[in-house]
């Protein structure tokens, strides 16, 4: 298992603290990261990898892009963080987003279909 300083760490990834990503995909925090730069808002991850057991319990198929460390969910507080982030997700290239009430769900699971949006 590979550990880093919290200064290498920041070295890798500028907006996210490695509590915040344990068990995601280094390529999607790299892309959350890029779409952070360009946000206003900050990035608030309320959920990221998944065991199979919490999503058989919440009834959702298995395996999925959470339980893959390949999507997260975004905090939205208002409107303009709902444009801020979709707005940045799209311009580093996410080809997977949901925008459901209360956050947005990115992914880079390339087993899905790609070039979709969907609401919630």
């Amino acid at each position: 298992m590979l550990l880093f300083t919290q200064l290498e760490f920041k070295m890798i990834y500028k907006h996210f603290q490695p509590d915040e990503v344990v068990g995601l995909d280094t390529a999607l925090v790299q892309k959350l990261d890029s779409a952070r730069d360009l946000s206003e808002v900050p990035f608030i991850i309320t959920s990221g990898l998944r065991t199979e057991a919490n999503e058989i319990a919440h009834g959702r198929p298995v395996p999925n892009s959470h339980t893959k460390g390949l999507a997260v969910d975004l905090r939205v507080d208002n409107d303009n963080w709902r444009y801020e982030i979709l707005t940045s997700l799209f311009a580093v290239g996410f080809k997977r987003v949901g925008d459901e009430i209360d956050h947005i769900h990115a992914d880079i699971d390339t087993s899905e279909a790609q070039n979709v949006v969907w609401l919630k």
